[in-house]
């Protein structure tokens, strides 16, 4: 039997796939494409997920194929200088075409050794009390103990299981084409910077390599969402906001993007869960759509892992719906407001220009900021020291980083003290003895994800504190 089956080989499944195995879970990746698409869609990761390929030991491997850049409360689109004062050693994004982080991912997942079969496609599913089955369109069948749908907005797990999908339908949509032009780049940028005072879902930026990704209000939202807008349709648009295609041509990828937002009832059902676009679907403002799913993969898979090993403690997995949920929906939120900012109308651009004066103010451009990139996010762990919940930022240490210590997916006891010990956990947890003078704290009790889970400098009360997260002591 497999122990956990994915279905979805985008960056949530892939990036799940590779934690899982980290601990050992043997771990199928089901991919209904027979090859990559080629398809460039997201463009970058945020603060987060930057440190999330630190933690791992990846960061090198995207830092030495994307580019830096630093662009503070780009809430709706309104760019202000990068914050003083953001609580990360890594206060950059880092642009990088969705292609290229799949690429990245799949080749760490395989390395690890988990297993992708591609030209897979899942059919229909069953559950028991000892697992999931699973029927392939060819008819095969598969089983497993869990099942994670990581298979996008129109999720094929998310229907079968009958989970709610509640939320609001697209009201406007937009195309999106990578295209080459023959209009002059001086040209193309004068025109969009003309069109944006006025119409700021409307955009143009270079790709590299003489493609451009060129963004233009669609007439409306489509009957059908899933046929690809035509590339006439496209040029058409085009001509109506700018009054000339730019001579568009060699188009690599045309598609739509619509405004719902819409997040599930439930991210677990069972021995079935979901995650990414499967569990919830927005607008891509800000770009937080591959960064939030790649992130609940961050928070799911020690916790699925641990399930899998037998320690898990009870309660564990479904604080992956617990944590995960409430930071789907406030993104839900944040797109929805930045929706309103985006409009045309005479209401929308007062809120647009009394946002823009807001933005101005370093606390609340830090704020925005901070929530966006989600370096933010504090999961509830009850009342405690400011740092319980939040993940902790990478630390300098006598001996090196924090983050060069979190690469295997294990949970951490950074104690300065020296008098600590996790003797009956140290399967599970690594004990570093060591000082940072940019922690001001005795010890910290880290979660594989990184987050804090205790502070202090009791032994009993960390004993306490250790079957929590980490399951028994080993006998």
């Amino acid at each position: 039997m497999i122990d956990v089956i994915v279905t979805g080989g985008g960056p949530t499944g892939l990036m799940l796939a590779a934690e899982l195995r980290l601990h050992g879970v043997h771990v199928v990746v089901l991919e209904k494409l027979t090859e990559p698409t080629g398809q460039s869609r997201a463009r970058g990761l945020h603060v987060r997920s930057v440190e999330v390929m630190d933690q791992r030991g990846l960061l090198d491997r995207f830092l030495s194929v994307g580019e830096r850049f630093q662009a503070g409360g780009f809430f709706a689109a309104i760019i202000k200088p990068w914050p003083d004062g953001v609580d990360t050693a890594h206060p950059y994004g880092l642009a990088i075409q969705q292609t290229v982080t799949e690429r990245l991912l799949t080749e760490r997942a395989v390395e690890l050794g988990a297993e992708i079969r591609r030209g897979c496609e899942l059919f229909g599913m069953s559950q028991d009390e000892d697992g999931v089955t699973v029927e392939l369109a060819d008819g095969t069948q598969l089983r497993s103990r869990y099942l994670v749908g990581c298979d996008g907005g129109r999720s094929t797990v998310r229907k079968l299981l009958g989970v709610g999908f509640p939320g609001e339908p697209a009201k406007a949509e937009t195309l999106l084409g990578d295209v080459e032009v023959t209009a002059e780049p001086a040209t193309l940028a004068a025109v969009t910077a003309e069109i944006r005072k006025t119409h700021v879902r409307f955009g143009a930026v270079p790709m590299g390599e003489g493609v451009f990704r060129i963004i233009v209000p669609a007439e409306g939202p489509a009957e059908d969402r899933t046929t690809a807008p035509t590339f006439e349709e496209f040029k058409e648009r085009l001509r109506v906001f700018a009054g000339t295609d730019f001579g568009v041509h060699s188009p690599r990828w045309i598609s739509r993007v619509g405004d719902a937002s819409r997040q599930a009832e439930r991210y677990r059902v069972g021995r079935v869960l979901l995650a990414g676009d499967a569990a919830h679907i927005h607008p891509p403002t800000a770009g937080q759509g591959l960064n939030l799913g790649v992130q609940d993969a961050f928070n799911l898979g020690w916790k699925l892992a641990a399930e899998v090993a037998g320690w898990a403690p009870e309660g564990l997995l479904d604080s992956y719906h617990a944590e995960r949920h409430p930071e789907g929906a406030r993104v839900l939120t944040s797109t929805l407001a930045q929706g309103v900012l985006l409009g045309a109308e005479p209401g929308a651009k007062a809120l647009r220009e009394l946002f823009s004066e807001l933005l101005d103010f370093e606390e609340v451009n830090r704020y925005v900021t901070e929530t966006i990139t989600a370096v933010g996010v504090r999961y509830d762990l009850g009342e405690g020291h400011e740092l319980l919940g939040r993940r902790l930022r990478d630390i300098g240490l006598k001996r090196g980083r924090l983050y060069e210590l979190m690469h295997g997916g294990r949970g951490l006891l950074l104690d300065q003290t020296g008098r600590l010990s996790v003797e009956g956990w140290a399967d599970r947890v690594d004990h570093v003895v060591d000082f940072s003078e940019e922690l001001d704290v005795p010890a910290a009790l880290l979660r594989p994800d990184g987050h804090v889970a205790w502070v202090g400098e009791d032994q009993e009360d960390l004993l306490g504190l250790l079957p929590k997260w980490f399951g028994a002591a080993a006998g």
